[in-house]
């Protein structure tokens, strides 16, 4: 049952197991020390490094992104602390798979041997699923080693994670992949067919993703070519990996979250970077559209009333031409909004005059400023002394608008940037008029 349920989670290696072998598995460490890229885990310092010397081992959970190492981590941990390794993938397994190896981590516990037990995928369970870990997690049946690309925090039970630690696997640098090039020279005994601009591309190319680079050079191999490629030549020949963005998942909040905060923070190149990144890797350019239109009136506001009616007409525009002549629209609405002067004054006006709005209840307007449709209104005062402010001396009479029992708030401050700066020399001027007429 281990080998139908394993994980293809194969990255860095040492020496050759076969010939016929796919070059992943010639590669796979046979140590902690061989995994490349995430030694802030597995060096002496680390989170794995001190549970491998200390000789003991707790329920941890390997949070990364794909090609990282997690399931060959999770093996090579299962022998450094001399336990059964026992995997499954929670995307074939259900209620039955896991009795059984409860059962059988059971028995092997009698007989003295402890079970890592490795769920791969293991946010793909459900919430009654992962429940029912707890109690062999807890009476010490198995070591649950969980893997994921998703984030825990969302996708896992709350008192699982009490029971578990979390370790943040890191997405292979550079350097990393460079070390799994080397290895796979040294263990076919032949260079790459790649120039040096080529070889950096390749790199580049996977993202990340030892399992994905290494797949790529096994068919560099496979290949008959004579001369050394260049980066085009590379990208004739090979695909790129594709970025990984899971439009419902947690790349798709930590982009938008990115551009929201570039774009606040007046970075024009980094906005235009993270939303490329999202129209790339497939993002709906009319979702990009409307966290342009919600930024527009947060965090912009009144400081450039412009930017709304930017980020709108580019979304008219955009449903005018469509992809890929639209993009442009969108990309002169992020534009704007990332030169624009930033106030979210009236972000803060809403949140406060809501807040103001429930804890004040159904206070009656003063009856001056109420309309009286009927005799018995009128009779009864509503209207009585309305003064009609454009008969006033500038346009502006001074008089009271808030309730009788409630006194005159401020929710709106705005800020001294950009048209808002004429907005706050404005309303100092009504105030200073009010004070003086003896209305507020």
């Amino acid at each position: 049952m281990a080998d139908l349920f394993a994980s293809d989670d194969m990255l860095t290696g040492a020496e050759p197991v076969s010939d016929a072998a796919p070059l992943a598995d010639r590669l796979r460490p046979r140590t902690l020390a061989e995994v490349v890229g995430q030694e802030h885990l597995t060096g002496p310092d680390g989170a794995i490094g001190r549970m491998v010397a200390a000789g003991r081992l707790s329920s941890i959970i390997l949070w990364g992104p794909p090609g990282t190492g997690k399931t060959t981590t999770a093996r090579l941990l299962a022998d450094a602390v001399g336990m059964r390794f026992e995997p499954i993938s929670a995307v074939f397994s259900g209620v039955a798979d896991l009795k059984k190896v409860f059962a059988a981590a059971k028995e092997h516990g009698r007989r003295g041997d402890k079970t890592l037990l490795f769920v791969d995928e293991i946010h793909r369970f459900n919430r009654a699923q992962q429940d029912g870990f707890l109690p062999f997690v807890e009476n010490g049946t198995v070591t649950l080693v969980g893997a994921t690309t998703e984030n825990p925090s969302f996708e896992l039970n709350a008192a699982l994670l009490s029971r578990a630690q979390v370790l943040i696997l890191r997405r292979l640098d550079a350097a990393a992949l460079e070390q799994l090039l080397d290895r796979a020279e040294a263990v076919t005994g032949r260079p790459l067919p790649l120039d040096a601009d080529a070889r950096e591309a390749l790199v580049a190319s996977a993202d990340g993703d030892g399992r994905f680079l290494l797949n790529q050079v096994e068919t560099l191999y496979a290949i008959d070519i004579a001369e050394p490629l260049d980066p085009a030549g590379l990208s004739a020949l090979l695909h790129r990996r594709v970025a990984v963005y899971d439009k419902d998942r947690e790349g798709h909040y930590n982009l938008i979250s990115a551009l929201h905060k570039s774009l606040r923070g007046s970075d024009p190149q980094a906005a235009l970077y993270y939303m490329a990144r999202m129209l790339v890797a497939g993002e709906q350019p009319l979702y990009v559209l409307r966290r342009l239109v919600r930024f527009a009136a947060e965090d912009i506001g009144l400081a450039d009333p412009q930017a709304l009616v930017q980020c709108l007409a580019a979304k008219e525009a955009y449903d005018f031409l469509g992809s890929p002549e639209g993009e442009v629209a969108i990309v002169q609405a992020c534009l704007y909004c990332a030169t624009a002067p930033k106030s979210n004054a009236a972000y803060m006006a809403m949140k406060a005059s809501f807040k103001s709005a429930r804890d004040t209840g159904s206070l009656m307007p003063p009856q001056n400023i109420l309309n009286a449709p009927t005799k018995l209104m009128k009779d009864v005062g509503y209207g009585k002394g309305y003064q009609y402010d454009h008969n006033a001396a500038d346009g502006f009479s001074g008089a009271n608008y808030w309730p009788d029992d409630m006194t005159p708030q401020r929710f709106y401050a705005p800020t001294d940037r950009g048209y808002e700066a004429r907005i706050a020399e404005r309303i100092a001027y009504w105030e200073r008029l009010r004070a003086e007429r003896g209305a507020g």
